[in-house]
């Protein structure tokens, strides 16, 4: 059995996805979740066991509170079930949706919804889990560098990024009594399917984004997967409370 686990929202593609298979390549066994594409993580789970560790991918819709709760309430007999396990030493909130909107003309609904998977979801999840993450584990939430730089147009999605980077402090601030270290990663322009997959398919728009990083490319998913597996190792203890660009220096 996996000497560690690592329960990672979104896991069923992109950053998520590479997140598990670079933790996986470290002997972390993965619990996943997955929005609605079953097939699609039964594959990424495939790919995680070829690696040598245990994996199980489990629905959860973020934009939905009774999904969450059915999440909380199987997890434990998943872990008993496929890792012998009653507990878990890391959680990453990966799961996100982004909103390309005008603050202008941003509607109710559009800001419910961001609001509900970005923030809303990240929080409970992250309160509900507690009691099965272990004393000294790790808790890791997912920014963006639009949180530090402005584009037109993502004020909102912008805004749920800023909170959670606010959140993340309090967090390490609460749960260091449990020796429990919380920390924040914000990706910057990344080539995946994210909003669309605008900045991997759009060649002008990968190009605009190029422009802007000193080392002359765009993001890929494995740049994100590599700094997560980095952050949640025992070389990154003493990190707490602290937000971690991934970005090669955008808008720098």
């Amino acid at each position: 059995m996996s000497t560690k686990i690592a329960v990672i929202t979104g896991a069923s593609r992109g950053l998520g996805k590479s997140m598990a298979l670079h933790l996986a390549a470290r002997g972390v066994g993965i619990v996943g979740t997955y929005r609605a594409n079953r097939e699609q993580a039964g594959k990424v789970a495939a790919e995680i066991r070829e690696r040598g560790v245990h994996a199980a991918m489990l629905p959860l819709d973020c934009t939905d509170m009774a999904s969450l709760e059915r999440f909380v309430a199987e997890l434990p007999a998943v872990l008993e079930t496929e890792f012998d396990r009653r507990d878990v030493d890391f959680l990453v909130n990966n799961a996100g949706i982004g909103l390309h909107a005008n603050f202008v003309d941003t509607t109710e609904a559009q800001f419910d919804e961001i609001v509900a998977v970005n923030l809303k979801a990240p929080f409970f999840l992250t309160q509900k889990l507690l009691p099965l993450i272990v004393d000294g584990g790790r808790i890791l939430n997912v920014s963006s560098g639009l949180a530090r730089f402005t584009i037109p147009g993502i004020g909102a999605y912008a805004a749920t990024k800023g909170a959670i980077e606010v959140l993340t402090r309090y967090q390490a601030k609460e749960l260091g009594a449990r020796g429990i270290r919380v920390n924040v990663i914000a990706p910057g322009a990344i080539a995946t399917d994210f909003s669309g997959g605008v900045v991997r398919d759009n060649a002008d728009m990968n190009r605009m984004v190029a422009a802007s990083i000193p080392l002359g490319r765009v993001g890929e998913a494995d740049d994100v997967g590599g700094a997560v597996a980095l952050l949640l190792s025992e070389d990154a203890g003493w990190i707490n409370g602290t937000r971690i660009e991934v970005s090669g220096g955008q808008s720098l």
